[in-house]
């Protein structure tokens, strides 16, 4: 039997473990409000500028912001309200986390929210939400990064860049580390599928761009508030071609979605020129296995078969 004091510090341990999480936020709107309130919340965050641009912004009702375009040189591309509001980015975007859970298959982000819990909280993850001119958070869209090369100026003097045709953006060198030990963390917490061509490019960056003093201080920050760090900001955990994740944050069980057929994939799809098998970046365990010389790039499925491959027989149905 336990003795009392044994049972006091059990009590005290649960209680510690109760308040060490209370202020996680537990939906979009929460974080938001959280990410101002904690994280976001004062000339120190405001002075780096936001994600994209490095524009100051003033702080406007419970979440929003009102950007200071003359800050930081922008000039609005099209969108001018857009422009002068800052808007919270999914630095991984909800579609394509939302894409790899079954709940979008069965009804699009609303099912998700309503009915996945998983997806709620990765939605309302604070380690993947940072604010961002709104313009430029419309057109990255749900886009994945790249990199464009050279480019006219899309927004003034603001130096990300966004490829509207080949679908994707480049963020400005000042923060592609940090948008890669994001993505690294919500890949390996949630035990997402990244597509080899997109894992090089990020361990690129990476390596390039390495931890600066502001990123550990918003880590620290946000660490504070969700209960704990992301592991490849502190130096944890580094991610490698092949990497395993560790799927911590899974804290319910939650059916991992396979692409209908024709339908595009968020990883892209690989085949084997050899074997003339293709694998899907979700439920396809080889995918990360094909030599990068035997290697042809599908964007769906459709056109994988059209050219006269067959999907791997060790895919998940």
């Amino acid at each position: 039997m336990k003795s009392l004091a044994d049972l006091f510090v059990a009590v005290l341990l649960c209680l510690f473990v109760s308040i060490s999480f209370a202020d996680a936020p537990t939906s979009f709107s929460a974080a938001k409000a959280t990410a101002k309130r904690e994280v976001f919340l004062d000339e120190r965050a405001v002075s780096q500028g936001d994600l994209y641009c490095g524009c100051r912004w003033d702080w406007v009702g419970r979440s929003g912001g009102r950007v200071d375009a003359s800050s930081c040189g922008y000039e609005t591309r099209a969108q001018q309200t857009r422009a002068e509001r800052i808007e919270w980015e999914h630095i991984v975007p909800a579609w394509v986390f939302g894409h790899q859970r079954q709940c979008w298959q069965n009804g699009g982000r609303r099912n998700c929210v309503m009915n996945d819990p998983v997806f709620r909280v990765m939605e309302a993850d604070l380690f993947n939400l940072y604010p961002s001119v709104g313009e430029v958070n419309g057109d990255r869209s749900n886009f994945q990064y790249a990199m464009i090369g050279r480019a006219p100026a899309q927004y003034g003097a603001c130096t990300s860049k966004v490829d509207f045709q080949q679908r994707v953006a480049e963020p400005r060198d000042d923060v592609k580390g940090l948008v890669a030990r994001v993505h690294f963390y919500m890949y390996d917490r949630y035990g997402l599928s990244m597509s080899r061509q997109q894992q090089q490019l990020l361990m690129a960056w990476s390596r390039q761009y390495p931890v600066t003093e502001w990123e550990q201080e918003w880590s620290n920050r946000t660490a504070r508030v969700m209960g704990h760090s992301n592991p490849f900001v502190t130096g944890d955990r580094v991610w490698s071609l092949g990497y395993r994740p560790t799927r911590d944050g899974v804290v319910s069980p939650g059916p991992v979605a396979t692409p209908a057929q024709g339908a595009s994939s968020t990883g892209g799809i690989i085949g084997n020129r050899n074997s003339k098998v293709y694998h899907l970046p979700s439920g396809c365990p080889s995918y990360d296995r094909v030599a990068p010389r035997n290697q042809v790039h599908f964007d769906t499925e459709a056109a994988a078969v059209a050219a006269g491959f067959r999907k791997a027989g060790n895919c998940s149905d």
